[in-house]
């Protein structure tokens, strides 16, 4: 809890003190895993909120060490544009090297602006895959969900966004543990722009 406090403190100054973007709210989730190292944030271009997403998923291996959740993208698009939307920007911060990309899912209305992520707990000397799904709420109402896998359980959902909607990410990716267990992607922290 102290590292995220952290985190959360740090994200403010900087974007304010680099005269970035300002933040107006941090986005966290309740059941967030332990396991990794936060990654850079990236933000969505000035002007642009995120209204859609895409997951980076290791589908279950059957015999393996499976990791789910590997990467989460998110598409910006202009606080002005209306679906269906031409143009967009992709921001993803960390991610792990398994998996594929799942198809677009996109706000109808609206833009993103709460979500919660299905986390496994530690299994002890089983295989850990910790973060495998996300689910995100519109501000249109609309609810996404996610294509990983069912394992484990929804957290609560975080707080709904204050300002216009989500304009950037960061999250807390395991890298590779070689002939250990790997979990990948365990937690992601997202940024709410005027």
């Amino acid at each position: 809890m102290h590292q995220l406090l952290y985190i959360t403190v740090t994200l403010l100054l900087a974007s304010s003190a680099r005269g970035l973007r300002p933040i107006k709210s941090i986005l966290t989730a309740s059941n967030g895993g332990q396991w990794g190292d936060w990654g850079e944030k990236e933000m969505c271009p000035t002007g642009y909120y995120a209204a859609g997403f895409s997951l980076k998923v290791e589908n279950p291996l059957g015999v393996g060490d499976d990791t789910a959740l590997n990467g989460i993208c998110l598409y910006c698009v202009n606080k002005y544009a209306s679906w269906p939307f031409a143009n967009f920007a992709e921001v993803t911060s960390d991610t792990g090297p398994w998996g594929k990309w799942t198809e677009p899912k996109w706000c109808k209305s609206g833009k993103l602006m709460s979500f919660q992520l299905r986390v496994e707990p530690p299994k002890g000397i089983r295989d850990d895959t910790t973060a495998n799904n996300i689910m995100f709420q519109c501000s249109g109402g609309e609810e996404l969900v996610g294509g990983g896998p069912n394992w484990g359980s929804w957290g609560g959902w975080s707080k709904w966004c204050r300002g216009t909607g989500i304009c950037g990410i960061l999250t807390k990716v395991e890298k590779p543990q070689g002939s250990g267990d790997d979990t990948s992607l365990n937690d992601v922290i997202f940024l709410c722009c005027d």
